[in-house]
């Protein structure tokens, strides 16, 4: 009797252990499922995706630049004076938010996936996507509201917060085109390489409007010579070079965004829309006229690759701009409503795509930067197994 009376208390303790972990098995499921989509999300979500963030903010300061009275000229004033300051601002908000987002998402990346990160690095595409989230910052700060002027203090800590890294990139990426022969330019160059230009380019016309002009000049030339260097190479491409994947096509329109944007920056270093500036106008144009039917051509399954339409085409109705303003004449006017309509179309059709299609978005399952970083990540796990 003593025997069974001591067993007792054990055998209660056991079924009571037994209910508790079985009292709530949704919550557990619920719980392992949130866990995974998180997982997935931050697996999935690379650099690249800044290239939505960054055309909401250029969108933005294409939106500011209209509805400034110097913006424009005279003759169409009145029509853009027609947009509420509440679209522009919402706009920004969309944009500032959308930054923010995908930041934090790429932090928290950063720290649960480091493995990916490196992969990025290591993938001759995604390396170039790791300036777009700087540029996007740079964007960002440019089309801020009015209550952020030029010259504030805040102004300038956050705007070289945002240019150092992209030196520090060009430091490392340039170096390795130069010594690292695995890396050699001949090897690496595609069409997202020229990321790292118009990230040049961005700073430059960033540190024009504060001031500092020495450092907009070296910042242009840096962007500028790579852009030629760059062209060149890529105009010539042997067929045994690393071929840019079909979903990558949308990103030969970098080739005009990169002149486009060397003219805005040129215009704010110095002061006018000058004959540089015209030369590099010119030559987005004709370059832009050289693709037509790129749309066409890739076009065939949406994917976060489309967005790489929207800010080079921007960044020409920008310097269209800039150069309606300069000459002022019905040619350039007409030119500039004209490629204005055109950005705003492909970036509000890229939206609705983007809302109707949040699930292929992510899905990612023909991304070549995630192919790569999935399968360098299994061998890594391979090799230390």
């Amino acid at each position: 009797m003593m025997e069974e009376i001591e067993c007792k208390p054990p055998t209660q303790l056991i079924v009571e252990a037994s209910i508790s972990s079985t009292d709530h098995p949704e919550k557990n499921n619920n719980g392992e499922a949130l866990s995974r989509s998180c997982s997935n999300i931050l697996t999935k979500i690379h650099a690249g995706y800044f290239r939505i963030s960054l055309s909401l903010g250029c969108q933005a300061l294409l939106w500011k630049i209209l509805t400034q009275p110097n913006g424009v000229s005279r003759d169409v004033l009145h029509v853009f004076s027609k947009l509420p300051s509440t679209a522009c601002l919402l706009l920004w908000c969309l944009a500032a938010l959308t930054q923010i987002s995908l930041t934090l998402v790429y932090v928290l990346r950063c720290y649960f996936q480091f493995d990916l990160v490196k992969a990025e690095f290591s993938h001759h595409i995604g390396v170039n996507y790791l300036y777009a989230p700087w540029i996007s910052w740079l964007a960002l700060l440019q089309s801020a509201p009015i209550l952020l002027q030029n010259t504030s203090l805040l102004y300038m800590i956050l705007c070289w917060t945002f240019i150092v890294p992209l030196a520090m990139l060009d430091i490392k990426i340039y170096g390795q085109w130069f010594t690292t022969e695995k890396r050699f330019l001949s090897v690496m160059a595609n069409p997202t390489s020229l990321i790292s230009v118009i990230g040049n380019l961005v700073a430059a016309r960033a540190a024009a409007q504060m001031g500092w002009k020495e450092s907009a000049v070296c910042m242009w030339s840096l962007g500028m010579v790579h852009y030629l260097v760059l062209f060149v190479t890529l105009y010539q491409r042997l067929s045994g070079q690393n071929s840019l994947p079909t979903i990558l096509r949308p990103t030969f329109f970098l080739f005009f965004a990169a002149p486009s944007m060397g003219s805005l920056a040129w215009n704010s270093i110095t002061g006018t829309f000058d004959t540089t500036s015209k030369m590099l106008f010119f030559f987005s144009l004709f370059l832009f006229a050289c693709r037509p039917f790129l749309f066409k051509k890739s076009m065939r399954k949406f994917n976060v690759a489309w967005w790489a339409y929207s800010f080079p085409l921007t960044f020409l109705a920008m310097a269209a701009v800039e150069y309606s303003r300069e000459v002022k004449c019905h040619v350039a006017t007409l030119l500039m409503l004209l490629l204005s309509v055109v950005s705003v179309l492909v970036f509000l059709g890229l939206m609705m795509l983007t809302a109707a299609n949040i699930d292929r978005l992510l899905g990612g399952t023909d991304d070549p930067i995630l192919a790569f970083c999935k399968n360098k990540k299994s061998n890594a796990g391979a090799t230390t197994k």
